[in-house]
Formats: structure tokens, C-alpha cells, sequence
């Protein structure tokens, strides 16, 4: 690859690691799988409506009145970080890529404590990364009881909600508590400076790295998997970048320029040699050359997106790899 420098940057949870954090951090107490399922779809829908002020991934602004009630604290994420695993190749495909002049980046909407311990790991540098700031041990002194028993009440009516189905119930319900009875509470205040950084805030990030690299996005490489990438996709994608959904969602795909659905992140190595040979025109001739001959059981599915309207088989096969790799994760928007 180049001695020029080149740039990449990727979400952190699916295309560099299969965990989801926030999920796991829920399933440290009893049926807290369950309320994160349901918030997740919420998530989704405060987002397809376009609620101002709304980013996908709010989530884990969402969330935290419960990890406060269940006693969470940062050293769980710390902990859970400790154990996670990376995607395969990930690790192999940032060394190849650095050692190769590569100016590698990630930007995700993983909270702090978890998203600088993965990315170190790699070799990422920290300036290199964008991601939520979560002081999660202050924010646990502002429970007091009566929160703490409309929390308690407002978790029972979550779990009645349970398999996520009642689109229309979960909306009516949680934007009672989220938007009426929470913002009033210390709890609510507390948990409004939670920012995590997806959708609009995405793409802000990585404008901040591409001016402080006096590079325009159309010299960049984004890869992301979920709704929370589909704006930083999409704004790549049309600058003339290129834009890469892996094992991605219903909503990344139709913003993302090309897509593989495989095991291993590392199969996008020849996609990136193109790349720096000859941009986009490059990168377009070979996926579809790859898309012809098809991937080969769990690992190689090239498809070329841009300007395709059909993509639902694609959609299929991203599915499958996705559960396959991410797991319970897999499901979530």
C-alpha cells in the first residue's frame, strides 16, 4: 500500500469488535437484556421519526437511569472491555494498515472507559478517537428513593413489553418517562449531559478529523455496521469518498457505497490496496468483480451499492453474517 497517508476510520462495536458494550453492561443484572432490547427499539423509533435534538445512539443516554438503579459502575465497563474480543482480522487489518503509512481513526458512540481500552489495544491512537464521555461513578450519587421507585415501576411496565413487537406501546410509554416524568428529576438532569456520540455527532467528529488533517472526506474510508453510522456513511459516500456498511443493518446499507458481509474484517484488505491504486473507479471494478463470483460460506459477500435500489437479498445476507458474528447483539438496531 501507500507511503502517502490514507484514511480510515471505523465504529468500534461490530466492525472492530462483536460486543456491544451497553447491552452487556445490562445483562450484569437480572432482565436488563430485556429493558435494552426495549430501549434499543425505542431508539429506532425516536429516530425514523426525526425527534429534534434526536441522534441514533442515544441509547446510552437511555439507559443509564437503570445502570444507576442497579448499582453499575465504571469499573464494569472496564471490566467488560477486559474481556471483550475483537472481530476477525481486525487486529491484523490495522497493523497491515498502519505499517503501510495509513492514518487509522475511530469513531464511536461506546462510552470512554470501553471505547480507549479496545482502540489502544490496537493501536489506535487516542487523539485518534471520538467517543462518549460517561462519568458514570458521579452520576450515581443523584439517585434518591423516589426515583428510585419510579424507575423500579417504570422497568416492570418495560419488561411487559417483552418480545418487542408493540411498536406503538413502547413509543406511548417511554416518552411518557423519558420526556415527562424524568427531564423534572435530579436523575434526568444528571443523565442530559450524556452525549454519545452518533448520528449528526458522527459526522461532526469526523469532520474534526478531516480538518485537522486538511483532508476533504472524499480522501476518506468510513466503516460502519448500524443507524448509528448511517449519517457518516452517507456524507462520505456522497463527497466521493468511500463508504463501507460491514455485516451491516437495514439502516447502514442504503447509505454506504459498497458492503461486505464475512467473518473477517480483513477481507476488506484488497479493497483498500485498490483504494490508494485507483479511488472509487478501482474499488467499483473490483467489488464487482468479487460480487460475480460470490463470497464462499461465512466470509467474503462483496456488493456494490451505489446507485442500486434493489438491495433486499443484500440486506438477507447481511443478516445472517451478522447474527453469526455478533450474536444476541446482532439483533439490535
Amino acid at each position: 500500500m501507500s507511503q502517502v497517508n490514507n484514511f480510515i476510520c471505523f465504529d468500534l462495536e461490530g466492525p472492530l469488535s462483536p460486543q456491544d458494550n451497553a447491552y452487556e453492561l445490562m445483562r450484569l443484572f437480572p432482565n436488563g437484556d430485556k429493558v435494552f432490547e426495549v430501549i434499543s427499539r425505542y431508539d429506532d423509533l425516536l429516530t425514523l421519526e426525526g425527534k429534534e435534538g434526536y441522534e441514533p445512539g442515544d441509547t446510552l443516554a437511555l439507559i443509564v437511569p437503570f445502570l444507576i438503579l442497579h448499582d453499575i459502575s465504571e469499573s464494569h465497563i472496564t471490566t467488560l472491555a477486559a474481556k471483550a474480543s475483537y472481530t476477525g482480522g481486525a487486529a491484523d487489518l490495522i497493523k497491515q494498515l498502519q505499517s503501510a503509512n495509513w492514518q487509522t481513526f475511530c469513531i464511536s458512540t461506546s462510552y470512554q472507559q470501553y471505547a480507549t481500552y479496545l482502540t489502544g489495544k490496537l493501536g489506535i491512537d487516542t487523539q485518534n478517537v471520538a467517543c462518549t464521555i460517561f462519568p458514570l461513578d458521579q452520576l450515581r450519587i443523584t439517585l434518591c428513593k423516589e426515583e428510585s421507585e419510579l424507575l423500579q415501576q417504570t422497568e416492570r411496565e418495560i419488561l411487559k413489553m417483552v418480545p418487542v413487537t408493540d411498536d406503538r406501546r413502547i413509543k406511548q410509554s417511554l416518552d411518557d418517562f423519558f420526556w415527562e416524568q424524568l427531564p423534572s428529576s435530579e436523575t434526568g438532569k444528571a443523565i442530559g449531559e450524556v452525549r454519545p456520540v452518533g448520528g449528526r455527532r458522527k459526522v461532526t467528529a469526523l469532520k474534526r478529523f478531516a480538518d485537522s488533517h486538511a483532508q476533504p472526506l472524499s480522501r476518506w474510508v468510513v466503516v460502519g455496521d448500524s443507524i448509528t453510522d448511517s449519517r457518516m456513511l452517507q456524507v462520505v459516500d456522497q463527497a466521493g469518498g468511500l463508504a463501507i456498511a460491514f455485516n451491516a443493518n437495514e439502516y447502514a446499507l442504503p447509505c454506504a457505497t459498497m458492503s461486505l458481509a464475512s467473518t473477517f474484517i480483513s477481507d476488506l484488505t484488497e479493497i483498500l490496496e485498490a483504494w490508494y491504486k485507483g479511488q472509487r473507479k478501482a474499488v467499483e471494478e473490483l467489488v464487482k468483480e468479487k460480487e460475480k463470483s460470490g463470497g464462499s460460506g461465512n466470509r467474503g459477500y462483496f456488493h456494490w451499492l451505489s446507485g442500486r435500489d434493489d438491495i433486499s437479498e443484500i440486506v438477507e445476507v447481511h443478516q445472517r453474517i451478522r447474527r453469526l458474528v455478533r450474536e444476541e447483539a446482532g439483533k439490535l438496531g
